[in-house]
């Protein structure tokens, strides 16, 4: 089984979107196997968007993040990275198709309700930057027999 991160982001908790977006992803067949509520320090959220640092955007990512809590998710699927990608949409929520997430919840580029990783390489940074290892559990969904077929589990 593949495992990506997901956070929600200030405006998905401000906006009281975080049942929905849970929802969605539980009705996807994505396994729910790690989540907490969290306010990373502007340090941490550098880490995280390092690669946007010396945009002259970067500030205003900044002071979004740091507006409220995130609420991270370790998520777990046969293709999880790929099928959290689909399910949230493009990040240009205004592009997104309507039955994505942010197709249907959001209208921005930056408050676009969540953010998924981009790879399995990236999944694997992002889950250990948000959870140490004893914070990822395992289980066994009741309906996993439904989910997926013989080579896919």
């Amino acid at each position: 089984m593949e495992r990506t991160l997901v956070f929600l982001k200030p405006d998905c908790l401000q906006r009281e979107l975080v049942g929905e977006v849970i929802g969605r992803i539980e009705r996807k067949g994505l396994k729910i196997v790690g989540m907490k509520m969290m306010r990373p320090s502007k340090e941490f959220f550098r880490t995280h968007y390092g690669h946007l640092a010396g945009k002259p955007f970067y500030p205003r990512i900044e002071a979004f993040m740091a507006s409220a809590p995130v609420i991270a998710i370790a998520v777990e699927g046969f293709n999880a990275v790929e099928d959290m990608r689909k399910l949230a949409g493009v990040t240009k929520a205004y592009e997104a198709e309507a039955g994505t997430i942010r197709g249907d919840l959001a209208n921005s580029i930056q408050c676009n309700v969540i953010h998924a990783s981009d790879s399995k390489e990236t999944a694997e940074k992002e889950l250990g930057r948000f959870f140490k290892k004893d914070e990822l559990v395992e289980w066994r969904q009741n309906n996993y027999d439904f989910l997926y077929s013989g080579e896919e589990k």
